[in-house]
């Protein structure tokens, strides 16, 4: 039974999904704006804002938490360097949802998912 279970399963396995999230994750800091399915970017959003609220501290301890979550060297960097300056005063809301139509293929509703 799947009672008050809130994450989302994106028709994957647990291991595949949530290497799936980390890459996207790591794409979303890299980037700064990818193009995806909006089920995956619902699901992406709140490991993105973590990220950056963590990195906000600028300690180890934040450091090493980051490289437990993100595969890339350079997004982790980025996290530390770039953004966690850039969002210091922001209380949250770091990622935008932008709706972009539907993908040809199979009907999926496509958004593409920025950092502010």
């Amino acid at each position: 039974m799947r009672h008050r279970n809130k994450n989302k399963i994106l028709d994957r396995e647990k291991g595949p999904r949530e290497l799936m999230l980390r890459n996207l994750a790591s794409s979303i800091i890299l980037y700064e704006k990818v193009k995806t399915t909006k089920a995956k970017a619902k699901a992406v959003r709140p490991l993105v804002e973590r990220m950056i609220t963590s990195a906000k501290a600028g300690d180890l301890s934040a450091r090493r938490g980051l490289i437990k979550v993100l595969l890339q060297k350079n997004s982790v960097k980025k996290t530390m360097d770039v953004l966690a300056k850039r969002y210091q005063e922001r209380p949250g809301g770091y990622t935008r949802i932008v709706k972009t139509g539907v993908r040809k293929g199979d009907g999926a509703e496509m958004v593409q998912i920025e950092l502010v």
